[in-house]
C-alpha cells in the first residue's frame, strides 16, 4: 500500500482538495493511503482558521483522506520555508509516508525543482544580498536574485502554491529524505481569485470572503451543503476580535515587538508606531506594510503577539505528532506509526501529559492558542470553547 502524505490547511476544504485526492487515488491505486498534515486552529496569513482543526479534519476525512495530523501554530504560522520544513518533518516522522504529493500551477516537477536547486546555491545567496540591499522585500528579492540566475523558470515563484512546492522540495532535499516528490496542477480560481466566469474550483481565499461578507448565493459544487452550512453558521476569522487584537499590541513596548519571528531591519519599530495610533486591524496593517515589509509578514507578527510568542517559543521542529482524525484505513496506519513513528504520537490528548519537557510546553502553548482561537469566533459565547484536553481525534 502507498502512503502519500500532503501538506494543507483545508481553510476550508473545498472542491480544489477533493480533486486533488482523488488524482492521487487515480494514479496511486485506490488502496493507497493519504497522511495529512494540517495547520491546527491558525493559518499561515496570520488569521483564525474559519474553522476549528477539529471540524476541518473531519471533512478532509469524507473528502478522501485517511490520517489528519496537526501542524502546530509555531510553525503553521510562518514563512513559506518554515511552514514547509515542519511540514515535511512531520511527514518523515510518521515513518509510514513514502510519497509527498501537492498542488501547484506548474503541474510539473522540472521548473520547481530548478529554482528549488537554484535557492540552495551560493550564487542565489549572493544575488539575494544584492536585491536586498536595494531594499526590496524578501519576496521581490527572491525572484529578482532568482531570474538572474535561472531566468526560463523563475516566472513559476509569482504563483503561490509554487511557492510552496519550491519550499517542500528544498526541505526534502536538505533533509536527504526518501520521500519523493509528486504534484497535481492546481484547476480552478488562482490563489486570491474570485472570479466573475464559472471556474471548476473556487480558491479558498474567494469561499473565505464570501462566507464572512454574508454573500447569500450558494458555494456549491465548491462546498457540500452540509459544510456551507456549518461555516455560514459559526464563521472564525481575526476581525471578530479586534479590539481585543488593538488592546494586546497598545500594551506592548516596542521591545516586545522585537520578539516576534521575522521583525528585525527595523520592522518592530513600525509595528509599534502602527500599534500605538491604529483603530482598526486593516488601519494597522496599512501603517506597517511597506515595500520592503509585505502585508502576509505584517499579519503574522500582529497574530503571533496576539498569541504571546515569541520567536524562542519555537523549536527546531516539531516535537510530536498530534492526531486529529482518521479513518478505518487512517487506523491501520496509526498501528504501524506506533512502531515506526520517530516522535512521539498523540492520539488521545491525555498522551499529551507524557511528553519531555520541551513537547509539553509547546502543547501548552497550542491549548492556550485554541483558548483564544473561542474569541475569533462570529458566535463568541453562543457555543462551548474548545478544549485541547477534552477532544480526541475525530473518526
Amino acid at each position: 500500500m502507498r502512503t502519500i502524505g500532503i501538506i494543507s490547511e483545508y481553510n476550508p476544504f473545498h472542491s480544489g482538495h477533493r480533486y486533488h485526492i482523488a488524482q492521487i487515488r487515480r494514479q496511486f491505486g485506490d488502496d493507497s493511503a493519504v497522511v495529512c498534515v494540517m495547520s491546527g486552529n491558525w493559518v499561515q496569513r496570520g488569521d483564525a482558521a474559519i474553522a476549528d482543526k477539529w471540524t476541518r479534519a473531519q471533512t478532509a476525512l469524507e473528502g478522501g483522506a485517511d490520517l489528519i495530523l496537526e501542524l502546530p501554530t509555531l510553525w503553521a504560522v510562518s514563512s513559506a520555508e518554515t511552514f514547509a520544513r515542519a511540514g515535511i518533518a512531520l511527514l518523515e516522522a510518521a515513518g509510514c509516508v513514502d510519497t509527498l504529493s501537492f498542488g501547484s500551477e506548474a503541474g510539473s516537477l522540472a521548473p520547481l525543482e530548478t529554482v528549488a536547486d537554484c535557492l540552495r546555491s551560493d550564487a542565489f545567496r549572493a544575488a539575494l544580498r544584492v536585491q536586498l540591499d536595494r531594499g526590496l522585500s524578501f519576496p521581490a528579492a527572491r525572484q529578482r536574485a532568482v531570474e538572474t540566475l535561472a531566468p526560463a523558470a523563475a516566472p513559476c515563484l509569482r504563483e503561490a502554491n509554487n511557492i510552496l512546492g519550491v519550499e517542500y522540495l528544498r526541505a526534502l532535499r536538505e533533509s536527504g529524505s526518501a520521500i519523493a516528490p509528486h504534484t497535481v496542477r492546481r484547476e480552478g480560481a488562482g490563489h486570491d481569485q474570485d472570479p466573475t466566469e464559472e471556474v471548476p474550483h473556487l480558491s479558498a481565499s474567494a469561499l473565505r470572503k464570501r462566507i464572512l461578507d454574508r454573500d447569500p448565493a450558494p458555494l456549491s459544487p465548491f462546498l457540500s451543503p452540509e459544510q456551507e452550512a456549518l461555516l455560514r453558521k459559526d464563521p472564525a476569522s481575526l476581525t471578530f476580535c479586534t479590539l481585543g487584537v488593538l488592546a494586546k499590541l497598545r500594551g506592548m513596548e516596542e521591545e516586545s515587538f522585537s520578539a516576534l519571528p521575522d521583525s528585525s531591519e527595523g520592522l518592530y519599530h513600525r509595528l509599534y508606531e502602527a500599534a500605538c495610533t491604529s483603530r482598526s486591524l486593516e488601519e494597522f496593517y496599512d501603517r506597517a506594510r511597506s515595500k520592503r515589509y509585505p502585508l502576509a509578514r505584517i499579519r503574522r507578527a500582529v497574530l503571533w503577539a496576539f498569541l504571546g510568542l515569541s520567536e524562542q517559543d519555537r523549536p527546531a521542529r516539531p516535537p510530536y505528532l498530534r492526531v486529529l482524525g482518521f479513518s478505518s484505513r487512517g487506523q491501520t496506519l496509526l498501528r504501524r506509526m506506533k512502531s515506526r513513528a520517530s516522535l512521539p504520537l498523540i492520539v488521545k490528548p491525555a498522551h499529551a501529559r507524557r511528553l519531555p519537557p520541551e513537547g509539553r510546553r509547546v502543547f501548552e502553548l497550542e491549548a492556550r492558542s485554541t483558548r483564544l482561537y473561542a474569541l475569533c469566533r462570529a458566535g463568541f459565547g453562543q457555543s462551548p470553547d474548545l478544549n485541547e484536553y477534552l477532544r480526541n481525534p475525530v473518526q
